[in-house]
């Protein structure tokens, strides 16, 4: 098992109401699951729980991972006019894992498709080359667990399928644990293994298939009440 969530209630001030109220959830290594939901319902407080970079208010969530590799929605690069090139940026990263091999940033940029832009200043690529940079630093060092908040916010549609088709490819062969937290629910159903659906601080596990027959049961029922 790779995540573990018994019973866990969170809430950013210590008590009711809860963004997480009751949750259990138990995500197997080799896994992409997908997060979705509405605005609100508990997404990223989810991943920031998993990452430790919160505690649960009740309850307990385990992580077992060697390292996790993390790609956060938003990054200090994109409205930045720091003087970072990518592969220092990712070289810096590479020092704070305290690792030696200084090919690594080199190798982990050719797997995402980014080796042309080494020297490019990262305050000049475009969001969906920015995304495939924060990929490959996360990358670095091998994580066993990968944490992605809304992967495809603010890239266009191409970077957006060599993205997602990456991503896929890395969770099937390196058999990476992949949760990603998702706005793009046609790219959910696409390329996770599983959904996890957070509706009011609780969630369920169910296959992309089911998920997808329950979204569009829902939107028909939605255009009836419309009058569509």
């Amino acid at each position: 098992m790779m995540i573990q969530a018994k019973n866990l209630y969170f809430s950013y001030t210590g008590s009711p109401p809860y963004v997480l109220d009751g949750m259990n959830l138990e995500i197997r290594r080799g896994e992409y699951v997908s997060v979705v939901g509405e605005n609100g319902c508990g997404k990223s407080t989810l991943m920031r729980l998993i990452l430790n970079f919160l505690k649960p208010t009740l309850g307990t969530i385990r992580t077992h991972a060697e390292r996790i590799g993390y790609v956060p929605q938003k990054n200090d690069f994109s409205n930045s006019g720091f003087p970072i090139t990518v592969r220092e940026m990712l070289d810096s990263y590479r020092r704070l894992l305290k690792l030696k091999d200084r090919d690594i940033p080199a190798e982990s940029l050719r797997r995402v498709g980014m080796s042309a832009f080494s020297r490019a200043l990262m305050g000049t690529l475009s969001g969906g080359q920015t995304q495939k940079v924060l990929i490959a630093r996360a990358l670095i060092g091998d994580p066993d667990l990968l944490i992605l908040d809304e992967p495809s916010t603010g890239v266009d549609l191409g970077s957006q399928r060599e993205i997602y088709g990456f991503l896929k490819k890395i969770n099937r062969e390196r058999k990476i644990t992949i949760v990603s937290v998702e706005h793009n629910l046609e790219a959910a159903v696409a390329n996770s293994t599983l959904i996890y659906h957070l509706v009011s601080g609780k969630g369920h596990l169910c296959s992309p298939s089911q998920y997808a027959g329950e979204y569009l049961r829902k939107n028909r029922i939605g255009e009836e009440h419309a009058g569509l």
